[in-house]
């Protein structure tokens, strides 16, 4: 009897023990799933939670310099109160090794990004493009300075690539023909383009724009490009009307085949340093240069402006009339009248000039 209650009492304690390791066994499984769960959700708000401090819908733009560091991109994104936890941002980046692979550039922070896909964007360099226009250029300084405003690329380095002879020869230019390299468009570019990758661009858009068609236009013509360039820049400071323009190329390749000087006025202004010159006078026709279309005859040595596809196509495609002169449209307008003789245009300048003088406008 003694024996049987012994038993019974050792099995009721191995259920007890049983029942209290079964126990422990569950809080530590909860214990652990807890925790596991806690710091999932902890990592999980740190990588994927929204971390940009901006307002739904809204968009900013952050600036990284090439020769940015670590240091300076998270200087950046504090300045600029663009995170709202600057911290969680740092682990991120650091557990996927964005310290060792910044890139520089424009890139677009949206409302609603997080960690995870701020560091993705900058580690990889997927930044986004800037847009870069321009139109009715006066020259290489101009062009440079634009593009130094909406790029990283230096003007003044722009500048001294467009007077080297050994980076020009690289693209198949001389200096006197660096500005065929500019054709007025809108175009894409990485911020961070240096002046370089920007010549090289401009390069590639010049080979494409002056395909066979082109120069075979210009070959008919007795042109290079150059010459085409030469030639557009007159029409373009000639008119801004874009069906003259044909017509006043016409003109200006009648004279050429004739040998005739081109006295175009715009060349005068040229020649005289671009002095504010609303009315070409007697004394701006003396002026002592190569320029001075009045007293040379052929085209100048180079153009006196960038001019524009438009400009280009004009001279390429020009009308083919027996126009040999024409004068600004006495009404002031901006248009021009075109006649075949002298005499006529005499007529034509004298009721133009009637017109000048009555708005008073003397030099």
């Amino acid at each position: 009897m003694v024996n049987i209650q012994s038993t019974l009492n050792k099995r009721k304690d191995n259920k007890q023990k049983k029942s209290v390791w079964h126990r422990i066994i569950i809080l530590l499984l909860t214990a652990t799933i807890i925790i596991v769960l806690g710091v999932g959700y902890y990592l999980y708000s740190i990588i994927y939670k929204p971390n940009i401090n901006l307002d739904q819908s809204e968009t900013e733009y952050i600036y990284i310099p090439s020769s940015a560091t670590y240091t300076q991109v998270l200087d950046t994104l504090k300045s600029n109160n663009i995170l709202y936890n600057l911290s969680s941002f740092q682990w991120v980046a650091e557990k996927k090794n964005y310290p060792r692979h910044i890139y520089g550039g424009r890139y677009l922070l949206r409302s609603g990004m997080n960690n995870n896909e701020i560091v993705n964007m900058l580690r990889s360099g997927k930044q986004d493009p800037v847009s870069f226009t321009f139109n009715n250029i006066k020259d290489i300084n101009e062009i440079a300075g634009l593009a130094s405003q909406d790029l990283e690329a230096d003007s003044s380095r722009i500048v001294q690539l467009c007077e080297s002879k050994a980076f020009l020869k690289t693209l198949g230019l001389t200096p006197k023909e660096v500005s065929l390299l500019f054709l007025d468009d809108t175009y894409q570019f990485n911020w961070n383009t240096q002046a370089p990758e920007f010549l090289k661009r401009m390069n590639n858009e010049r080979e494409k724009f002056w395909d066979n068609s082109r120069i075979e236009k210009a070959k008919k013509l007795n042109f290079t490009p150059f010459q085409v360039a030469i030639l557009a820049s007159i029409v373009q400071k000639e008119s801004n009307i874009p069906s003259e323009k044909p017509v006043i190329a016409g003109v200006y390749l009648n004279r050429l085949r004739k040998n005739w000087p081109l006295q175009a006025d715009p060349t005068i202004v040229y020649a005289n340093k671009d002095k504010i010159i609303n009315r070409v006078l007697n004394i701006h026709l003396r002026v002592d240069s190569p320029y001075n279309t009045y007293i040379h005859t052929g085209l100048p040595p180079g153009p006196i402006c960038i001019p524009s596809k438009e400009s280009i196509d004009a001279v390429l495609n020009a009308d083919k009339h027996n126009y040999m002169y024409f004068c600004a449209s006495p009404d002031l307008s901006g248009k021009h009248v075109f006649s075949r003789t002298l005499q006529q245009h005499n007529r034509n300048a004298r009721a133009y000039k009637r017109a000048l003088n009555k708005m008073k406008i003397f030099k």
